[in-house]
């Protein structure tokens, strides 16, 4: 994932998360998973495990994924399938530790972050069966 690309509606936010409070994306520009494992977990479901980089720390993660959905045709008849994945993270586990109180005494910031990525899959055609 290209870090500096966060958007999340709010200017003020997604400078602070690319900042060196966060992401520090000036160093680190990327976060990146790379799958070592992946073992059924059930009917459509799987545990992918691998290696996930944030701010230039790596960890083991593993990710329930759902899917792949059963394939199916669009419109332009090109074949589709989906898969959603979860995990949580434990955020300062990647140096990622800036936080602040607020005036009732609580933490602006929360140590546990769940990672939700959905993906659209869409079979490629042999290059001699274009039509």
């Amino acid at each position: 994932m290209d870090a500096t690309t966060i958007d999340t509606r709010e200017p003020q936010r997604d400078e602070h998360l690319r900042s060196a409070d966060f992401f520090d994306v000036a160093n680190h520009p990327s976060i990146t998973f790379r799958s070592k494992q992946i073992t059924a977990a059930g009917a459509g479901r799987f545990k992918v495990t691998g290696d996930l980089t944030i701010r230039g720390v790596t960890r083991a993660v593993t990710f329930d994924v759902d899917g792949p959905t059963p394939p199916v045709k669009d419109p332009w008849g090109n074949v589709r399938a989906g898969v959603s994945a979860t995990a949580k993270i434990n955020r300062k586990d990647f140096g990622l530790v800036w936080n602040a109180l607020t005036e009732a005494g609580g933490v602006v910031v929360g140590d546990e972050v769940s990672i939700t990525f959905e993906a659209e899959l869409v079979q490629k055609v042999p290059a001699g069966d274009v039509k």
